[in-house]
């Protein structure tokens, strides 16, 4: 069940590496006038100049395979696999006689996920230029019978329910009917025959999300009532519903699974923190109202999600959490003895489950570390056996990776806080080393976790150290530390990134006089305030589609985020409220324009539906009326982040060289116009 607390996450502008396609020939949106040359930018990554082992394509080149799953069945292996040009496509091989068959072509759109329906269909979902209005297609094995499911202009897709027992459909949530609400529907994965299956019939206060069973049977559903409250309803044995719980938004009480390991049809495992800080895992009378079990809680953190085995009458199998580090704490006995052989067979590693074979015999997994970019492995139950099936990136070797070393530390006004720094060589041989500052997007929700980072890796393969704090209102840590953010973005929570670096600094890692902060989404808004804020904390900063005006960024949203701007308010800040609006205009950097002394690089996609594309012209512009000199890169076939490699590469490259000119042994110069 998708509750406000829940949903809220998906309200944040969070950095997304997702696979978008070009758009078709139209009017390019901005100003097109501000981008910089490609010659311009050329000039700046070629700055980055350095004997270096590992090239900006080691990083964030395309894997040449990757995104592996079993079919159902067990018989089938898919894959995506990159070909000369950077496209991804899918294939499916046959376990028995190997045979190898492309199933997906990715051709001018991009394909953004795929996965099995049953075990003679694959599905896939794309957007046009990361407009993020995604359609959902199906198609054979060998690539036949390629069908559109969602075939609506301007309507986003959004997959609800997988049907295990009904193999021919499939329940998905469309706002065709409105732009600003979601209603589900039924689909026949074959025909793409559709049935809507309830209304949504009240956008003031419309259905957040829907909770149907394994029979595809809705069971329930969160209602948004006045903007910021919840109503949560349940079957009431007369084929309607009634209110079980009201809620704030702020609770967190949805469903993670049904239980279906007794006759009593009203049981489900939910995560909730409507008694305790920290959201835990409870079994739930639905029909009652009452815990009937406290399943799973973790003192320190969030607990994330679980899982049960449909093959031994729905046992749990593990929980998961994020601690210091991915934490799967396994249950049931098959899983203890995965568990135990994986940590035997590859010790110091974190892994994830992906996916199972329908007999629950193999299992997906995806294996990493701070130094291993990922590897892919299948575990076989009755065997007791991992097998290694796919390195992504063989040429990142350990030994020459960085350390992500996990810090804890106490801010100004006494709270504890959490993140990582990754430390290249020359720090742990007690050099002082230039620092990137990498603050998170969302901000709400969201958090920095341990294992393989890219772009802290490509830093440190060039002298940098990397820091991400999880400052105040950062998810996993409970409750009362992720609202002691609200309406603390631009302050509080930038106080504790400040505090993040005063740490670092003390314990020798960084030079304090060679700081750089970079960030995407809502960490792009934090560079532009970082440099507002504390004009000489940073040498320079790269913000990369960040908002940089409040009050422009609430009123240009996606239309299915306007229900719930009340909520946002209460996030952010509202500009109803005259001591708010003050603050507003104090924390959006356009405003401060005056206030920024240090070079700035700037990072757009055109279509980005999240933060347009007007909240980077702005701060350009402005910036460039003072006569400062401002790189602006601008890729009009990208979103909400750069999805096509050799737009990726073309980022990073720009940025290595911006990071060589201003955090080099040179006097760092004022980012004036020639």
């Amino acid at each position: 069940m998708k509750t406000t607390q829940k949903l809220f996450w998906s309200l944040g502008i969070s950095l997304s590496m997702s696979f978008w396609s070009p758009t078709n020939a139209q009017e390019k949106p901005g100003d097109t006038s501000l981008a910089s040359s490609d010659e311009e930018l050329s000039a700046l990554a070629a700055l980055d100049q350095g004997d270096y082992r590992y090239t900006v394509e080691d990083y964030f080149g395309n894997p040449k395979a990757f995104t592996f799953r079993f079919s159902p069945d067990g018989k089938y292996l898919s894959y995506r696999e990159s070909d000369a040009n950077g496209k991804r496509h899918i294939y499916v091989k046959n376990m028995e006689t190997n045979e190898i068959k492309m199933a997906i072509e990715e051709k001018e759109e991009l394909v953004r996920v795929y996965g099995w329906l049953n075990n003679e269909r694959l599905y896939f979902s794309m957007d046009k230029g990361g407009n993020e209005n995604y359609h959902i297609y199906a198609v054979d094995l060998d690539g036949g019978n390629l069908k559109d499911l969602t075939p609506y202009d301007g309507v986003r897709a959004e997959f609800n329910e997988l049907l295990r027992d009904d193999k021919e459909h499939i329940i998905v949530e469309l706002n065709k009917n409105n732009p600003e609400v979601f209603e589900p529907y039924k689909l026949n994965v074959v025909t793409g025959e559709i049935t809507q299956l309830y209304t949504n019939e009240d956008p003031s206060n419309p259905i957040l999300g829907y909770d149907f069973d394994k029979n595809g049977k809705l069971k329930g559903f969160a209602r948004l009532r006045d903007g910021v409250d919840q109503d949560v309803y349940y079957e009431d044995g007369e084929g309607g519903y009634k209110i079980l719980k009201q809620l704030s938004w702020k609770d967190n009480f949805y469903i993670a699974e049904f239980n279906y390991a007794t006759d009593y049809p009203h049981d489900a495992y939910v995560i909730s923190n409507l008694d305790t800080d920290k959201s835990e895992i409870q079994l739930f009378d639905l029909k009652e109202n009452k815990v009937i079990e406290k399943t799973f809680s973790h003192e320190q953190y969030d607990v994330e999600n679980g899982s049960l085995s449909r093959t031994r009458n729905y046992e749990i199998d593990y929980i998961a959490y994020e601690g210091e580090k991915s934490v799967i704490v396994p249950i049931s006995n098959v899983f203890k003895k995965m568990d135990a052989t994986i940590k035997k067979e590859l010790p110091g590693m974190q892994y994830s489950i992906l996916d199972s074979t329908e007999d629950e015999n193999l299992y997906m997994l995806y294996v990493d570390s701070d130094k291993v970019y990922g590897m892919y492995y299948a575990y076989n139950v009755d065997k007791d056996e991992l097998t290694e099936l796919y390195n992504t990136m063989p040429q990142l070797k350990p030994e020459d990776m960085a350390e992500m070393r996990p810090i804890t530390f106490t801010s100004r006004d006494g709270i504890t806080l959490h993140g990582y720094i990754t430390l290249p060589k020359a720090a742990l041989a007690g050099e002082k080393v230039p620092v990137i500052v990498n603050p998170h997007g969302g901000p709400q929700g969201v958090r920095d976790s341990w294992g393989f980072n890219p772009e802290a890796q490509l830093f440190a393969s060039r002298g940098y150290a990397t820091l991400q704090v999880n400052f105040r209102i950062s998810g996993g840590y409970g409750r009362q530390f992720l609202e002691s953010g609200f309406k603390e973005i631009g302050r509080k929570a930038m106080d504790d990134v400040e505090d993040g670096l005063k740490y670092v600094v003390e314990q020798g890692w960084v030079n304090p006089d060679k700081a750089a902060i970079y960030g995407g989404s809502h960490g792009g808004y934090a560079v532009l305030r970082g440099l507002t804020k504390t004009p000489d904390l940073y040498a320079c900063g790269v913000d990369y589609v960040g908002v940089s005006n409040l009050f422009t960024f609430m009123k240009t949203i996606p239309p299915y985020w306007k229900p719930y701007l009340k909520i946002m308010k209460e996030i952010w800040y509202d500009e109803d409220d005259p001591a708010e609006k003050v603050i507003m205009e104090e924390v959006s950097p356009v405003y401060q324009i005056d206030k920024i002394k240090k070079p700035l690089f700037v990072v757009q996609g055109a279509n980005d539906p999240r933060v347009n594309i007007d909240e980077s012209d702005q701060i350009v512009s402005a910036l460039r009326n003072k006569g400062y000199d401002v790189p602006y890169m601008v890729k009009y076939d990208e979103g909400h982040g750069f999805g096509k490699e050799e737009n990726r590469l073309d980022l990073y490259r720009s940025m290595m060289g911006f990071y060589a000119k201003h955090l080099g042994q040179q006097e760092i110069p004022l980012p004036l116009k020639d």
